[in-house]
């Protein structure tokens, strides 16, 4: 006497509209793919993403470079790029920000206390 459950009772008529769709990026996603772009256009050596935000057509990426090793490693020159990929991973665009030594302290930042 049960009845059988159908599309419409499950909630699968959205996911069949759906079909053949791809979701989104999420943000660790789009992270790994800003990653890889940038080392694929620049061979410089990532440290991470710093920040991950969405935009209107994608995301942006803010990355943080090893741009120049030195001896000892505390004199290295970091770097950070914004990278903008759009919703499938395709890179937008990048560019270069700010370079700065390792350890040395965000002005910003020590002005919070």
């Amino acid at each position: 006497m049960s009845a059988k459950a159908t599309p419409e009772d499950s909630g699968d008529v959205h996911d069949d509209e759906e079909a053949g769709e791809l979701p989104p990026l999420t943000a660790a996603q789009a992270a790994a793919a800003a990653l890889e772009h940038l080392v694929e256009l620049t061979s410089k050596e990532p440290q991470g993403a710093t920040s991950v935000e969405p935009t209107d057509h994608g995301w942006t990426v803010e990355v943080e470079v090893l741009e120049d090793r030195r001896i000892p490693s505390s004199a290295d020159m970091l770097a950070l790029y914004e990278v903008e990929i759009d919703l499938d991973g395709n890179l937008l665009a990048y560019r270069r920000t700010k370079r700065y030594g390792r350890g040395s302290s965000d002005i910003g930042e020590r002005d919070r206390r």
